[in-house]
């Protein structure tokens, strides 16, 4: 069985710097789960198709190529995403991309579709998998599994101060709107909802830098796997 670590969240929590991290630490693959639906959102707004039209995504779903991965670079690891044989690069990324990505991401056809994307990523020698149901619905036999919190102020100030280094303009007062109606949209979707697994170990990382939580991650990953101890 191949070794599976599971990071859900709300958005803002920090899950991709630490699952990022923790792959790096480990050697694992990464599966940024996000960037998959980013990269979708990007494909319905580039063809515009709406957001909220399960048959059009669907069509434009099965018409486009999509490619989402990982790969090590320099002093790291990152996420790649291709559509149609085009890299994206950092498109993906942009407020507008994200807003789109949580509408398509809470559609039953395009959830569909990326499950057989996620699930192909599981390959050796082991797998550090971001996104809101990757413990409760993707892996759920993964051996260990993290749920991550912070209050919807600190996340909204956390997305503000990255759009402001991108050079992207907006308030913090919108950021934080749009952050709390995601969070109502995560959680009272029809399919995968966010709850964290019932055997999650759940991570408060309101007010830590990422070597603390990174720390604190690690030292339930040694619990789980005592073979890791060789490698930290």
């Amino acid at each position: 069985m191949i070794p599976v670590i599971t990071i859900d969240g709300t958005s803002g929590t920090g899950k991709g710097t630490l699952s990022q991290a923790l792959a790096m630490r480990l050697n694992w693959h990464w599966l940024d789960s996000g960037a998959i639906y980013r990269t979708i959102a990007w494909a319905a707004l580039h063809h515009d198709v709406p957001v909220d039209d399960p048959e059009k995504l669907g069509v434009m779903i099965e018409a486009v190529s999509f490619e989402v991965g990982s790969r090590a670079e320099p002093g790291g690891i990152a996420t790649y995403a291709y559509c149609d044989g085009n890299s994206l690069g950092d498109a993906i990324r942009s407020e507008e991309c994200s807003k789109a990505a949580s509408f398509v991401a809470a559609l039953p056809v395009v959830r569909r579709a990326v499950f057989a994307m996620q699930r192909e990523s599981r390959q050796v020698p082991g797998l550090v998998a971001d996104g809101r149901d990757m413990g409760t619905v993707v892996f759920p036999d993964a051996p260990l599994k993290f749920f991550l919190s912070a209050s919807a102020e600190e996340r909204a100030q956390r997305r503000y101060n990255q759009l402001q280094e991108r050079g992207e303009h907006g308030s913090l007062r919108a950021v934080l709107e749009d952050i709390q109606a995601r969070d109502q949209r995560d959680r009272e979707r029809d399919i995968s909802p966010l709850k964290p697994a019932e055997d999650a170990v759940l991570l408060d990382t309101a007010g830590k830098p990422i070597p603390t939580v990174l720390s604190e991650a690690w030292l339930h990953a040694l619990r789980v796997f005592p073979n890791l101890a060789d490698s930290s």
